[in-house]
């Protein structure tokens, strides 16, 4: 690709070649001028060259080895030649007009433009399902101690009650465009979560940085979310129990430290575990098991469940 662009489009596909070419129809059929990145992380198949074939005009990047959602991205950024970085999840899509679809586009780089010191800039996330509920509108904080907080507007039905732009603690992972500056100054996505909190970490990066995250609703991505590891999937559990515990040793003042450790593996674990007991679903059970015993014994990385 000779052309150069002010975008690049990063997205990561592992076992997801209908979904991930569904996002780049998307992206061809509404006109956006940008390079687009597909890393391949893992597949079963080589679905990078099935991509490439498919689509010349893709940057299609093969890696044998499946590296996590943050290794999938940092491999995308690598490869990236656009001043702004936008990633988006396989299981996104553009949907409606394709001029208020590349104003929005623009809205976004607007509002990274706005202030040396805007680093991410995330738009609207709705469901694709039934009338395409909100799923993200802005975060609030998280709490130190138990790590709950909220996705503003999430599951309310859309009235454009959330159509002013404002500033989020943290980046939602399915859609989020970043300065090449900011992600050069903050650093690459942390690779030890391997799945779930990076863009969390992230965020909390760029934050160390001197960098503020806003989120911009002029435009909207619509998400199918979790097609790769499934609504409740054993996969998911076992990163979610372990990468919580990760997050509060890597960002949760040390002061805190033991109280919401403590939270975490003395209430909300026996809780998960309690609920699974009664539901019988002991592939979550040895999920949880695994994901704490993993953390307090500095296991990282993937393992197979």
């Amino acid at each position: 690709m000779n052309q150069e662009y002010n975008i690049s489009i990063i997205t990561v596909n592992y076992n997801g070649y209908e979904d991930t070419c569904s996002l780049i129809d998307s992206v061809v059929s509404n006109h956006i001028e940008a390079e687009i990145i597909v890393v391949d992380n893992g597949s079963k198949k080589d679905e990078a060259s099935k991509i490439q074939t498919r689509y010349p005009f893709v940057k299609a990047i093969r890696s044998d080895e499946n590296l996590g959602f943050a290794g999938g991205n940092n491999l995308g950024i690598k490869a990236a030649t656009g001043k702004y970085l936008f990633f988006l999840n396989n299981d996104t899509e553009f949907r409606g007009d394709a001029t208020e679809i590349n104003n929005g586009i623009s809205s976004l780089i607007q509002t990274l433009e706005s202030s040396k010191t805007i680093g991410m800039v995330c738009p609207k996330i709705r469901f694709s399902w039934d009338d395409s509920p909100i799923q993200f509108a802005g975060y609030t904080p998280l709490s130190p101690i138990t790590l709950r907080n909220a996705s503003i507007g999430y599951g309310e039905a859309e009235r454009g009650q959330y159509n002013t732009a404002h500033p989020t603690p943290y980046a939602h992972g399915a859609a989020m465009m970043a300065k090449r500056e900011a992600v050069d100054s903050a650093g690459l996505m942390p690779e030890c979560y391997f799945l779930y909190y990076e863009e969390l970490d992230w965020s909390m990066m760029f934050k160390n940085a001197g960098y503020v995250i806003w989120y911009d609703p002029s435009l909207t991505i619509y998400h199918k979310e979790s097609r790769s590891t499934g609504q409740n999937s054993p996969l998911k559990t076992y990163y979610l129990t372990r990468n919580r515990l990760l997050f509060i040793q890597r960002n949760i003042p040390r002061r805190l430290h033991i109280i919401s450790y403590l939270y975490m593996t003395l209430m909300v674990a026996p809780r998960d575990i309690l609920k699974n007991i009664i539901k019988g679903d002991f592939a979550q059970l040895r999920s949880i098991r695994r994901g704490i015993y993993d953390f307090y014994t500095n296991r990282q990385g993937y393992r197979k469940l």
